[in-house]
C-alpha cells in the first residue's frame, strides 16, 4: 500500500509539474511576437499608403492592409539619436539625457528591450541604432557605427567584432535579418527583432539596381517649394534647410567635385566634396561603373544647362535630384520589407506577430523649400506608423489619434502582458489597435528640440500640439511665440497668435502647454541646464559642427561671456 500511494504521489506531483508546465507554455506561446521596422528620416509623404504621388511602396502598404495607419503619429523631438532614445527609454529627452545628437546616451537607463529580454523575449537587432556600440538586451546584433555606409558598410557585431560586408546596406541588412529568423530564432521563445535601416537618410545613395531608373524620373513639386517665410518669424527664416543654398551640391545632389570646379561652384560647406568622396569613394570597381554611367549623363546634361539657369531653374533642378536620390532609396527599402512579410508569410509566423513600421522622425520633401527635419512642423513633427497583428488588429483601420515614438515602450510591454516602470511616460497603444477606443486618454502631445546653435541651424523650441491646433516657442537667442491653426492652415505658413480671433484658444492652448510641461518635468531651469552644458562642451569650438552664420554663432558666445 505504502509502495502505492508513493506511486500516486509521485504520479500527481509529475501531473501537477506537468501542468504548471503546460500553463508557463501556453503563458509563453501567448505572447506575441514583435517585429519593429524603422528606417531613418522616412517622410510619411514617401508612402503611398499616406500618398502616393510620388512613389508606390506596396509592401510598406501591406503593413497598413493587414492592420492599422496611424494618420496623427510623432515624434517627441525630431532628430535622430533623441528620437531612438525616446523609443527605448518611453522618455522625453529631458528625462532620458539625450537631448541631441552632440552628447551621448546615458547607459544606466533601463531600455524597454531589456524588461522584453528579462521576461524571456529572444531578442536581436540589426542595421542603425546611431548611437553606442553594445545595445542592452539584446541576444545578437549587427548594428552600423554611426550613421554607417550605403555601399559596403562596416558593422559592430556582437559575436564576431567589426567586420565589413560588400553589397547595398538595406539588402545586407534584411540578409541578417533573415538569417536570424531561419537560423537563430528560438521556436519555444516569443521574440522581439529590431530591424532597422540606414535608408533614406542623407547623402541618398541608391541601389545600384535603382540609379538608372531614378535618375532619370520627373517628380510633382510641393506647393511651398518657394516658401518666403513671410506668415512666421526669425525662426523659420533663419534655419539652413534651403535647397539651393544648404544642400551640397557633390555630396547631396552628385554634382561631381571636378563638374564643380569646371563650373566655378563653390561647395556649400566645408564637408561638401568630402561627403561624396566618402560615400561613393566606398563602391569598388563593378558598383562605380554602374554609379558612373548614370550620374555622368546626370552631370553631362547638367553642364549643358547650368550657364543660362536662372536661380528658380537651380532649384527646381535641385529638388528632382533630391527627390530621385532619396525616392531611390526607399524603393529598395519597400523590396526588403517585403523580402521579410514574405518570409513571415511562408512560414506561417503572422498569426501572433506584432508588425510596426515607422521611422525615427519625419522628413521635409522640399516643403517650405527645406530637407532635413527638426521642425515641429508637419513634416518633420508627423511620423509614418503602422502596425499590424492579424487577429488582434481590424485589417485596413486608421486612427487619427495624438500618438508618440514616446508610446513605443509601454505599447511592446502591455503586448508582453508586462508592467511598465512608472517612470516610464507614454502610454500603451493596445487600446487604439483593438478598438478598446476609451480607454485612451490623450488629446494633446508635447515636443521639445534642443540642438541648436548647429547644423541647419534650427531654434531651440517647445510645443503643445493638438489635432486642430499648434503652439510654439521659440527660445534662447529669441523669444517668439507662434500659433498654427492645423484645419485651416494645413501647410502651416501663417501665425495666427496675435490675431485677436484666436485670443481664447491661445489662452487655453497656454494652459495646456504648462500643464503637459509639468506632467512629464519640463521646465525653463532644465531647458537652461541643456544650454549650458551645450554651450561649455563647444566653447573651444573644438568639433564644433555649426551652421553657416558665424556671426549669429559668434554673437551668441559673446553675449554668454557677458552674462
Amino acid at each position: 500500500m505504502k509502495h502505492i500511494l508513493k506511486s500516486v504521489c509521485l504520479g500527481s506531483l509529475a501531473l501537477l509539474a506537468f501542468a504548471c508546465k503546460t500553463e508557463e507554455a501556453e503563458k509563453t506561446s501567448e505572447r506575441p511576437n514583435i517585429i519593429f521596422i524603422m528606417s531613418d528620416d522616412h517622410a510619411y509623404q514617401a508612402i503611398s499608403a499616406y500618398d502616393d504621388k510620388l512613389i508606390e511602396t506596396p509592401n510598406i502598404d501591406r503593413i497598413a492592409a493587414m492592420g492599422m495607419l496611424f494618420t496623427n503619429a510623432s515624434v517627441t523631438n525630431s532628430i535622430c539619436a533623441p528620437s531612438r532614445a525616446t523609443i527605448l527609454t518611453g522618455k522625453h529627452s529631458h528625462i532620458n539625457g539625450k537631448v541631441d545628437n552632440h552628447f551621448p546616451f546615458d547607459t544606466t537607463n533601463v531600455t524597454f528591450p531589456q524588461i522584453l529580454h528579462d521576461a524571456g523575449y529572444q531578442t536581436a537587432m540589426f542595421g542603425k541604432l546611431h548611437f553606442g556600440n553594445s545595445p542592452k538586451g539584446f541576444d545578437q546584433y549587427k548594428i552600423l557605427p554611426g550613421q554607417g555606409a550605403y555601399y559596403n558598410p562596416d558593422f559592430i557585431t556582437k559575436d564576431e567584432g567589426n567586420i565589413k560586408v560588400e553589397g547595398y546596406v538595406t539588402d545586407i541588412i534584411t540578409d541578417m535579418t533573415l538569417d536570424w529568423l531561419q537560423n537563430e530564432r528560438k521556436a519555444d521563445q516569443p521574440f522581439f527583432l529590431m530591424y532597422l535601416h540606414k535608408a533614406p537618410h542623407r547623402e541618398w545613395l541608391p541601389a545600384e539596381r535603382h540609379v538608372e531608373e531614378f535618375t532619370t524620373r520627373n517628380f510633382p513639386e510641393p506647393a511651398t517649394l518657394f516658401d518666403d517665410y513671410s506668415g512666421r518669424g526669425r525662426a523659420a527664416r533663419e534655419a539652413e534647410m534651403n535647397l539651393l543654398t544648404d544642400m551640397h551640391w557633390a555630396g547631396d545632389s552628385k554634382v561631381y567635385p571636378e563638374v564643380m570646379d569646371e563650373l566655378g561652384i563653390e561647395e556649400t560647406s566645408s564637408w561638401d566634396k568630402g561627403a561624396f568622396e566618402r560615400e561613393v569613394g566606398r563602391l569598388n570597381e563593378s558598383q562605380r561603373a554602374v554609379w558612373d554611367q548614370a550620374y555622368m549623363k546626370v552631370n553631362e546634361e547638367f553642364k549643358k544647362a547650368y550657364p543660362t539657369m536662372t536661380e528658380e531653374d537651380k532649384m527646381k533642378w535641385r529638388y528632382q535630384r533630391y527627390m530621385q536620390d532619396y525616392l531611390g532609396t526607399i524603393k529598395a527599402v519597400d523590396e526588403n520589407v517585403g523580402r521579410v512579410l514574405d518570409y513571415l508569410e511562408e512560414n506561417d509566423m503572422m498569426e501572433n506577430t506584432l508588425i510596426v513600421y515607422t521611422s525615427d522622425q519625419g522628413f521635409y520633401l522640399g516643403e517650405h523649400g527645406w530637407f532635413d527635419k527638426r521642425f515641429v512642423y508637419n513634416e518633420s513633427f508627423k511620423t509614418p506608423l503602422l502596425m499590424a497583428w492579424p487577429g488582434k488588429v481590424k485589417a485596413g483601420s486608421k486612427s487619427d489619434e495624438m500618438v508618440q515614438n514616446l508610446d513605443f515602450a509601454q505599447t511592446f510591454l502591455a503586448a508582453a502582458g508586462l508592467e511598465s516602470p512608472s517612470d516610464m511616460q507614454g502610454e500603451s497603444l493596445l487600446p487604439l489597435l483593438t478598438g478598446d477606443t476609451a480607454k485612451w486618454t490623450r488629446d494633446a502631445v508635447y515636443y521639445h528640440y534642443y540642438e541648436y546653435p548647429s547644423v541647419h541651424m534650427v531654434k531651440r523650441h517647445y510645443a503643445i500640439v493638438t489635432q486642430d491646433y499648434k503652439l510654439t516657442h521659440y527660445y534662447f537667442d529669441v523669444d517668439e511665440w507662434e500659433l498654427i491653426d492645423r484645419k485651416n492652415d494645413p501647410m502651416e505658413l501663417k501665425n495666427v497668435y496675435e490675431d485677436p480671433a484666436y485670443a481664447e484658444i491661445k489662452a487655453d492652448l497656454h494652459k495646456q502647454l504648462e500643464g503637459l510641461r509639468k506632467k512629464y518635468g519640463d521646465s525653463s531651469e532644465i531647458s537652461q541646464k541643456y544650454i549650458d552644458m551645450y554651450l561649455d562642451d563647444l566653447a573651444d569650438r573644438k568639433g564644433f559642427f555649426g551652421g553657416k552664420n558665424t556671426e549669429l554663432i559668434d554673437k551668441i558666445f559673446e553675449d554668454r561671456e557677458k552674462k
